[in-house]
């Protein structure tokens, strides 16, 4: 399992496929992990890896979770959308597709804002 790592934040991610990327966030709220996946409507990491290069991660500071860091407090949802976007700066991608459950709208909604 791989880790992006940015100052005292440490993100966990896992990739499938290949194609254009494709980020998935799992539903669970502020929970939001990689290991949800099975338990959601349907798995979209196995569903849309023969067509994209599928990428996921755990949301920062989520109960049960391997991804950490500080939140600062006036800024929250752009915290995560700094995990969100540095991620796939590590990993080189410059343009993605954004899929979402639950939390995965307003991460979407911050992610356009900048």
């Amino acid at each position: 399992m791989p880790f992006y790592t940015e100052g005292d934040i440490r993100i966990r991610y896992e990739e499938a496929g290949s194609g254009f990327p494709l980020l998935l966030i799992p539903g669970g709220g502020l929970n939001s992990l990689v290991s949800n996946w099975p338990n959601q409507v349907f798995d979209a990491m196995e569903e849309f890896k023969n067509d994209f290069r599928c990428i996921t991660m755990d949301q920062r500071n989520a109960n049960g979770g391997e991804s950490y860091g500080p939140i600062p407090v006036d800024d929250p949802w752009g915290a995560f959308a700094g995990d969100q976007l540095g991620l796939m700066n590590h990993l080189g991608i410059q343009e993605f597709l954004f899929m979402g459950y639950c939390i995965g709208g307003p991460f979407a909604l911050k992610i356009m804002e900048r």
